[in-house]
């Protein structure tokens, strides 16, 4: 008698061979043949996916009862589903034991799900369907246990109803989106949920009155609490609530109308598009669908929408730049000619036609895949090919993640691995499944970049290159020969040229690249030449370039990148050629070189809202608990819109006040979602911290910039001077299951927050933090309470630290801790002052600080410090300081900003200086930092010579004698 798995292939056979003795260490139950599974399918199963070899091995009576019950053979239906859930349901006496039955319950169904899967008992269809009915049951079914239990702890949220327009008790309404809302979950999905309820109101019958958003917004904590952390027993979804209004920092639900005017008033092209797809799971699903019919205008428009174009157009530039950045050639979701593709093709009909064709109103792929080829939308070839290509991307990715249960897209790179996928897939050799992917892929990339093209205006149009530029690189010229060429074209140090050029074609790296890249190479080396032929100062910008074609050699997809662009290449040389500095940001992160695609975006930065928008885009597809990951994503983002600010500058197309602007609003953006990451990261692990009614903390923390940040004056190369507060009772605890006092968790979040911005990575740091403000300097709490803050200002303070408080703000946080900061620091800078306190104590800090930084008095006849010497920045400054401190006690307008230039016009307005002084110093002021700009994207330092500016200075300190020194 042969053995189970003698008819696998040798290396599948031996590893089930392996395995076996310790799945089943006696012999096979005799439950699993009266399951109706033979034990040549059971080797089979075991030889597919090692989750249903560890299912069962460590949880066999659990699968016993299950199969006995309803055998693998039969499909998985809802009505099943169901009944399974009131089973476990039964025994939920807690919410320990909700946890618990949730889980166990998604081993069982997990098990049966993926067996049918992977053994190709059942079709996608079913997979799909079982798995996103398992995951309404789950929400649905852990959702109404909690709401009855949250009642009885809090009381009844009250509202009017949606439908009757009466007063009536309210219930949550959970918005299910992507896969899960177009009922197409993975078989290991994470889920994507939106928390809304009717109408504003109030509990009723609990202890006290508690707002209905409040009461929801904990509701929500606890289902998530209920889903999502892995305990013993395992998990039962990986929730993600990003895609809700203002993403992570928008609160965890939302009213009807509140998401209604949210959507209205500022809803993006990508969130129509991740709309299309909504569907309510679970809850009050009566008046969900009040809710759904109020948002449909949002997602379609009764018209053709032709407006649609180029948003869908930028999204697919962006899925382009993604592939490239990542490396996701290997990813069947993400990479050129996979599933995201297809389902981009989908739903861009939907979003343009779908307002007047309601046939597109609908949610599944594949039946708004039918009714394009019934509209003539698209050719039944067309519709065909990318049908075929879905259900066997899909299958291919349900068999990468049952393998382990594992969320993946990522084709595996080791034998075994590769064999049980062929096999799950019906592939004799992985080759040849393989090839069959390949040709899918291929067919559906360029059904892609047919239906959603590029206007690429006329970056295809061939150029005219000087046979020179090849002969020179090819070395088909003597060493004479080419210099004389460079010379004649422009190079104002040829035979340096010639000499770099030299070197590096005859590099050990070059010498060794494998023949595609070395062909690559060859093509891109003259275009680049060619390009340098028309920059003023060609040799000075081919030594900053070759920095950076050193740095993508063995990464030749960016040679053929700026081939294929002549734009960009363009773009590149002119950058290069204006700073040293932006060539050698490229030349680190040559993922830049996808900002030189898009002239318009690359010379016309985001403001604020477009980038916090931007970042929320980059960021969905991140989970939070990836922090490597979302912080080499953070450094991306921050260098890519810097690079534009730069771009910008250099053009002249934003002045310096706007430079700054800019990026401190960077600053901002990745600060608040930094915030974000950490404060998620800490809840999931110890719970939210807790106000002394029992209530949830939203976060009460807050990040005060000073100095630069504060002052919204950041220049390119300036760490962020921050002090973090709160307003949590440091006495009480978090409510998780593991709880920390609050005082802990706010210093952990302090710390994570430091290490995320500061941490050197791959890409380098995001900002160099400076905490040295913080009450008590290094020696101080990393986080303090804002009453010990304020206690600190009012009897601890020096005067120095005063000023520091005029250029404060704060920068990132909830709403009622940065007003507590505004006031605080309000009520400290008009405190009545001792005028010759005030004025020596800013004198001798002023002297203090020149005699560590400033230019010495022996060098002072050939250099001068912009920023430190006498009549220099500091000293503008100081002044500015000085007279807020010594006036804001009668003219409290003059603490409404923190940057020096409002100040001096504030100043100015309340007559404390004459308007014609306040002019003169903003106008010295701009012309020094600007200065400062400049040399900054030259590598240059702030030391000037000392002949310049000598009327501004003379000024400057004429007017600090006059005033502050008397």
């Amino acid at each position: 008698m042969s053995e189970p798995w003698a008819s696998l292939p040798a290396e599948l056979a031996n590893d089930v061979s392996r395995c076996w003795p310790s799945v089943f260490p006696d012999a096979v139950p005799d439950w699993i043949e009266q399951s109706g599974v033979s034990s040549s399918e059971l080797a089979e199963a075991l030889a597919r996916s090692l989750f249903l070899r560890e299912t069962l091995q460590r949880h066999a009576s659990l699968i016993k009862l299950a199969v006995l019950a309803r055998p693998l053979s039969e499909p998985t239906t809802g009505a099943w589903l169901a009944q399974r859930w009131q089973d476990y349901l039964a025994d939920v006496d807690s919410e320990e034991s909700l946890h618990r039955a949730l889980r166990q319950y998604r081993r069982e169904v997990q098990f049966r799900i993926l067996w049918r899967d992977l053994m190709r008992w059942a079709d996608l269809n079913e997979t799909v369907l079982a798995t996103s009915e398992f995951a309404d049951i789950a929400i649905d079914g852990a959702l109404a246990w909690l709401y009855s239990r949250t009642c009885e702890e809090l009381g009844t949220p009250w509202g009017i109803d949606p439908v009757t327009r009466q007063e009536a008790p309210q219930q949550m309404v959970v918005i299910g989106m992507g896969k899960l809302g177009g009922r197409e979950l993975n078989v290991s999905s994470d889920i994507d949920l939106i928390f809304a309820f009717p109408s504003k109101g109030e509990t009723r019958g609990g202890r006290r009155a508690l707002d209905n958003q409040q009461f929801f917004i904990r509701l929500g904590q606890r289902l998530i609490q209920a889903l999502d952390p892995m305990t013993a027993d395992g998990f039962v979804f990986r929730v993600d609530m990003r895609l809700r209004p203002y993403g992570q920092s928008g609160a965890l639900a939302l009213s009807f109308a509140a998401l209604e005017t949210y959507y209205q008033d500022q809803g993006r092209d990508w969130e129509r598009y991740a709309m299309v797809k909504s569907r309510v799971v679970a809850g009050d699903k009566r008046a969900g669908q009040v809710l759904m019919e109020s948002l449909r205008p949002f997602v379609y428009r009764k018209y053709i929408d032709f407006s649609a174009f180029e948003s869908l157009r930028n999204m697919k530039d962006m899925i382009s730049r993604e592939v490239r950045r990542k490396g996701l050639e290997n990813n069947i979701k993400l990479g050129s000619g996979g599933i995201r593709e297809i389902e981009f093709v989908v739903q861009a009909f939907q979003l343009i036609r779908g307002g007047r064709d309601r046939e597109l109103q609908q949610r599944e792929l594949l039946q708004i895949l039918n009714e394009l080829e019934a509209l003539e939308l698209l050719p039944t070839t067309v519709v065909g090919e990318l049908r075929e290509a879905y259900v066997f991307l899909r299958n291919l990715e349900h068999a990468l993640q049952g393998v382990e249960d594992k969320q993946t897209q990522v084709l595996p790179d080791d034998a075994l691995s590769c064999a049980r996928i062929a096999r799950i897939m019906g592939f004799e050799r992985w080759q040849d499944c393989l090839a069959r992917l390949d040709a899918h892929r291929q067919k559906v990339a360029s059904h892609f970049a047919d239906i959603i093209a590029t206007d690429d205006g006329d970056q295809g149009e061939d150029s005219k290159v000087d046979d020179g530029c090849y002969d020179l690189w090819l070395a088909e010229m003597e060493p004479e020969a080419a210099v004389d060429w460079l010379t004649r074209q422009g190079f104002e140090n040829p035979e340096d040229s010639y000499q770099l050029l030299a070197r590096l074609r005859d590099s050990r790296t070059v010498q060794t690249l494998q023949t595609q890249g070395r062909q690559r190479l060859n093509g891109f080396i003259p275009l680049l030449l060619d390009a340098l032929i028309e920059v003023d100062n060609a040799s000075e910008t081919l030594e900053r370039v070759v920095h950076l074609v050193e740095a993508i050699l063995r990464r030749s997809a960016y040679m053929v990148l700026l081939m294929e662009n002549p734009g960009a290449m363009s773009q590149l040389v002119q950058l290069c050629s204006e700073s040293p500095w932006i060539a050698g940001l490229l030349a680190d992160t040559p993922l830049l070189l996808d900002e030189l695609l898009n002239a318009e975006s690359l010379y016309s930065p985001p403001a604020k809202e477009a980038l916090q928008d931007d970042l929320r885009q980059q960021m969905l597809r991140i989970p939070y608990e990836d922090l490597e990951e979302q912080m080499e994503a953070l450094r991306y983002f921050k260098k890519a819109h810097v690079l534009r600010v730069a771009a910008s500058e250099l053009k002249g197309t934003l002045p310096l006040m706007k430079v700054s602007d800019y990026l401190t609003w960077i600053a901002e953006v990745v600060l608040d979602h930094v915030v974000d990451v950490a404060f998620s990261n800490l809840v999931s692990r110890h719970g939210y911290p807790q106000r002394q009614d029992g209530s949830v903390c939203d976060t009460e923390f807050a990040v005060i910039g000073y100095g630069k940040f504060g002052g919204i004056e950041l220049s390119y190369g300036s760490d962020l001077d921050l002090v973090f507060v709160h307003q949590a009772d440091p006495q009480l605890a978090t409510d998780g299951d593991r709880p920390i006092d609050n005082a802990v968790f706010y210093t952990r979040l302090g710390q994570r927050i430091v290490h995320i911005l500061s941490t050197q990575t791959p890409s380098g740091q995001l900002y160099d933090v400076d905490m040295r403000l913080r009450p008590s300097g290094n020696s101080g709490l990393l986080v303090t309470t804002l009453q010990a803050f304020a206690r600190y200002q009012q009897e601890n303070a020096w005067t120095w630290e005063h000023q520091a408080l005029a250029r404060a703000r704060a920068v990132a946080g909830c709403e009622h801790t940065v007003a507590a900061f505004e006031d605080i620091r309000r009520q400290m800078l008009c405190t009545p002052r001792d005028a010759e306190v005030l004025r020596s104590d800013v004198i001798e800090m002023r002297d203090k600080m020149r005699a560590s930084l400033a230019t010495p008095e022996t060098k002072q006849a050939e250099t001068f410090h912009v920023k430190h010497d006498p009549g220099g920045i500091v000293d503008i400054e100081f002044l500015v300081q000085y007279l807020m401190l010594a006036w804001s006690e009668r003219h409290p307008e003059l603490t409404r900003w923190s940057d020096n230039i409002r100040q001096l016009e504030e100043l100015g307005r309340a007559g404390v200086l004459p308007v014609e002084d306040t002019e003169r110093l903003r106008d010295i002021y701009i012309t020094l930092r600007a200065t400062i700009h400049r040399r900054a994207l030259q590598n240059l330092n702030s030391q000037v010579a000392a002949d310049s500016f000598t009327d501004e200075r003379a000024f400057v300190t004429a007017l600090w004698q006059k005033l502050v020194v008397g």
